[in-house]
């Protein structure tokens, strides 16, 4: 293998679009960064064409921007077509190229349809499950330009759509403490003018108050909700349940 590889990352948040990641994980994000994790954001598409952008790179300077104010340490889009992104398995081994190259413990993409949204959502669930499996297979390597295998440890889904808090009844669903930042996260969406201009100040509304929403469940002040593939494990229940603030 002639590719150097770049530092692992502890976690990687995989969206359809510029602006998934930042709407549903954003806070998350910021947290985990601030904790000393490191952290990277995977884009499927560039999200272009979309009506109030003038082209891609201005979408790629906001995306640019939005991961700066999260704290991200890494950004990466990859060239798969906006509106016509489907699960094939060109889609699944460029992700898991991803995977391999930066080696994360724990991986986190979109859960479920977005009805009345872009049906890109539920094509980049499918893409992320397999690339995850993508990432471990060995005797494969002629298809991943001789990346080594990487497994895995941990994958979450979260959830995009805030027409229903139904998520919150699926077995294992938790919530992620984001009360020191949210504002962080809503800056973060901010940065998107192109797709969230002054005319739909209610998205950010929406987005707070679903936060908030999400957070009170909890008892924070704002939150962010994930389901886990599998079932996690807990070594100090207490700790876990009542943890020292």
């Amino acid at each position: 293998m002639g590719e150097e590889l770049p530092e692992p990352l502890d976690v990687i948040a995989v969206g359809a679009h510029p602006d998934d990641v930042e709407i549903a994980v954003g806070g998350t994000l910021a947290s985990l960064v601030r904790q000393g994790y490191r952290v990277g954001i995977v884009d499927l598409t560039d999200g272009e064409p979309t009506p109030a952008s003038p082209g891609p790179e201005v979408r790629l300077a906001e995306a640019a921007e939005a991961a700066r104010i999260l704290g991200v340490q890494v950004r990466e889009t990859l060239e798969l077509p906006n509106r016509r992104l489907f699960d094939s398995f060109e889609s699944r081994v460029e992700l898991a190229k991803v995977f391999r190259r930066y080696r994360p413990k724990i991986v986190m993409g979109i859960a479920d349809k977005t009805p009345m949204a872009s049906p890109d959502h539920w094509q980049a669930m499918q893409i992320t499950d397999a690339a995850i499996f993508y990432s471990r297979l060995t005797k494969w390597d002629d298809q991943f330009d001789g990346l080594p295998v990487h497994t895995i440890r941990k994958q979450l889904w979260f959830p995009l759509g805030f027409s229903s808090l139904k998520a919150l009844d699926m077995p294992g669903a938790f919530v992620s403490d984001i009360s020191e930042t949210l504002e962080a996260k809503m800056e973060s969406v901010r940065a998107y003018q192109t797709q969230f201009p002054a005319s739909k100040e209610r998205i950010f509304r929406m987005v707070e108050g679903f936060a908030k929403t999400l957070g009170g469940t909890a008892g924070f002040v704002a939150g962010e909700l994930f389901l886990p593939a599998t079932p996690l494990g807990v070594t100090d229940l207490v700790q876990t349940l009542c943890p020292d603030r």
